[in-house]
């Protein structure tokens, strides 16, 4: 593996989320896109062909390049684990999409692989590393509104089978509005306020089936495994966040709002990397919106991140260790909400520290 100079990257998984990838990764000059793997081997070598990616194939394929450094894992979410320990045992740094993996004892897995080999593992979501939530970071360290004290956040909707021509994994293990949508607010929370320490929920499952809205299994009926409504409450250091995680909505809402004690703030959509920031003061008549900076350039940040990290030798900030923080989470709520009683989110994790306001992933920073 090259100690300088740009970082081999290859993807495994080249379905839908795969093309945001690989618009960025082939944007950015510190890193080098090698390879794209699938188990349907002629999608990968159209979605290789179509960035000018020079190799294609199965995940072996891929694994058996020496210059790939990182694999970025975006398969199904049953797969993650299993992609992930085949990476490491290759000696391939990881990136995986969320969640890390379905089960804490998977997770432990990976983990324990990763830290024999010295190897490092990250996790998406990255956009708490766009320009909105990374200002947001800011004004809390700022003081601008106080000491927080209460968080509300939501996401809200029907659920992606109108629009997904495969949408049946979302409502399988690892799937679901929690598992699903759920990472992008936790992770912000997270990073903004430490980790979580306990949790109460409660859950439910509107419907036993779902019906595909779209493409060519439109009209087919599917069976629906996990809770598709979910409300947690969740203790962070100094305050607690009351949460909604809903497929079942006709009311479509994302947000996230941080009460304290000298004011407000109102967050952009934490799947994305941009949108506005407003705060609102005691005196103030309305929400004014602040001034933000930072990197709107999307995802694939992290693993940019992560490989400057590997020639700088420092931490990377979407990092395995978050990400499975978010999942212990996310498994709490989900075990809290068939108990009905609080329990408690036995991990804990470091937040990361902020990027740099003026970091910018299109620079030549190795050589």
């Amino acid at each position: 593996m090259s100690p300088a100079g740009p970082v081999g990257v290859a993807l495994v998984g080249a379905g839908v989320i795969s093309g945001q990838y690989l618009r960025n990764l082939t944007a950015f000059p510190d890193v080098r896109v090698i390879g794209v793997a699938d188990l349907d081997t002629d999608r990968a070598a159209a979605v290789a062909g179509e960035f000018g990616v020079p190799v294609s194939g199965t995940l072996d394929d891929v694994l058996a390049v020496p210059e790939v450094e990182i694999v970025v894992n975006l398969t199904v979410p049953s797969a993650h684990a299993e992609v992930a320990l085949r990476s490491l045992r290759a000696g391939k740094h990881v990136y995986g999409e969320k969640p890390f993996a379905l089960d804490l004892d998977e997770a432990a897995k990976v983990a324990a692989e990763a830290d024999g080999r010295g190897l490092r593992l990250g996790g998406a979501p990255d956009t708490f590393l766009g320009t909105g939530l990374q200002s947001a970071l800011r004004a809390l360290r700022e003081g601008l509104i106080g000491v927080p004290v209460a968080v509300t956040a939501a996401t809200q909707n029907l659920g992606p089978e109108s629009w997904h021509p495969n949408p049946e994994f979302f409502y399988q293990p690892g799937g679901g509005p929690l598992f699903d949508l759920g990472p992008y607010y936790l992770t912000a929370l997270v990073a903004l306020l430490g980790p979580a320490a306990r949790v109460a929920a409660r859950t439910r499952r509107a419907r036993d089936h779902r019906v595909v809205g779209s493409g060519p299994k439109a009209g087919t009926a599917f069976p629906v495994a996990v809770p598709t409504h979910v409300h947690a409450l969740i203790d962070f250091p100094g305050t607690a966040a009351t949460t909604t995680f809903s497929f079942d909505s006709a009311v479509n809402r994302r947000m996230i709002e941080i009460i304290g004690t000298e004011g407000a703030l109102s967050l952009p959509d934490p799947n994305t990397f941009e949108g506005p920031l407003l705060a609102r003061g005691p005196a103030d008549a309305d929400w004014r919106e602040l001034p933000v900076a930072g990197t709107t350039a999307g995802r694939g940040i992290g693993v940019l991140d992560l490989a400057r990290a590997l020639r700088a030798g420092t931490p990377h900030r979407a990092s395995g260790e978050l990400a499975a923080h978010v999942l212990d989470l996310m498994t709490a709520i989900t075990a809290a909400g068939e108990r009905g009683e609080f329990l408690p989110v036995r991990s804990t994790v470091a937040p990361p520290e902020p990027l740099p306001q003026d970091w910018d992933p299109y620079a030549r920073t190795l050589s």
